[in-house]
């Protein structure tokens, strides 16, 4: 199954080169984006509880530029949270599909849905889910010991963590435990965990939920340097001071994707 994803990769990857060398500029949502790394297409999810049906998405079809900072924004209950779950492949769709560089979630079995999820997303959720037990070294570490694509000695994956932290700022909190730490650090920590595969994408949902306005500042600062190495950055969120400063926003509204707006231009 690992050949399969890596030969897909491996594939998308030489068409995405090309594509990157022809077409410098990207195109707005209304046409075909030039270089869009997630598609989605009339995607669905629908709930069931006994004979009572519940439809968070009602066919949301959008796509998402290579190395953009976009915000899927919206009320609370409209299907924002349920989009970023299917984006992410945590969940599968009810009909329609998600495609990340080309490679089409329908066509995948559930295991070589984990392989492409660990190799090219990385998660931060609002909860830090930082393993309480265990160093910020540690937690980013145990990140790599399941990717079977990645980096295999514990010196390597010793070294990358420390990258790491040093990228986000902490590396004198290297040996602290989560409750040592604020609860910016914690997330910058879990951002450090994400980024620990070097994944392409990383989804974020609601990222500064739980943080006072200095942390969010911290995590916002963060975010914004790590976008710029070319990492896409996909957040979830209700907070306008996250979403003014994002390239795109994808406002869901009634389980549809109501508009697409690119520095206060609606596309």
């Amino acid at each position: 199954m690992s050949k399969d994803i890596n030969a897909k990769n491996k594939d998308m990857n030489t068409k995405t080169a090309a594509a990157q060398g022809s077409q410098g500029a990207r195109s707005t949502q209304g046409d075909s984006v030039a270089d869009a790394i997630i598609k989605t297409q009339d995607l669905v999810k629908t709930y069931r509880k006994g004979k009572i049906e519940t439809r968070a998405l009602r066919g949301v079809s959008m796509e998402i530029p290579r190395g953009s900072f976009s915000c899927i924004v919206g009320p609370s209950g409209h299907g924002k949270s349920t989009l970023m779950h299917l984006i992410g492949g945590l969940d599968r769709a009810t009909s329609g599909d998600v495609s990340i560089d080309g490679i089409s979630y329908a066509e995948l079995s559930d295991n070589e849905l984990s392989e492409l999820r660990a190799s090219k997303i990385g998660f931060v959720f609002q909860f830090f889910n930082l393993l309480q037990n265990l160093t910020a070294l540690e937690n980013i570490e145990t990140a790599m010991m399941f990717n079977k694509n990645g980096l295999h000695s514990a010196k390597e994956q010793r070294a990358r963590a420390l990258e790491l932290l040093e990228l986000v700022g902490l590396s004198e909190k290297a040996h602290a435990k989560p409750y040592e730490l604020s609860g910016g650090q914690q997330q910058r920590v879990s951002i450090a965990r994400a980024l620990a595969n070097d994944p392409e994408i990383l989804l974020m949902d609601e990222p500064t939920g739980n943080l006072d306005s200095k942390s969010e500042d911290e995590v916002l600062d963060q975010l914004l340097y790590i976008h710029k190495t070319g990492k896409t950055i996909v957040i979830v969120t209700h907070n306008t001071e996250v979403s003014d400063r994002a390239e795109l926003l994808y406002e869901v509204r009634d389980g549809r994707l109501n508009s697409v707006t690119r520095k206060g231009v609606t596309l």
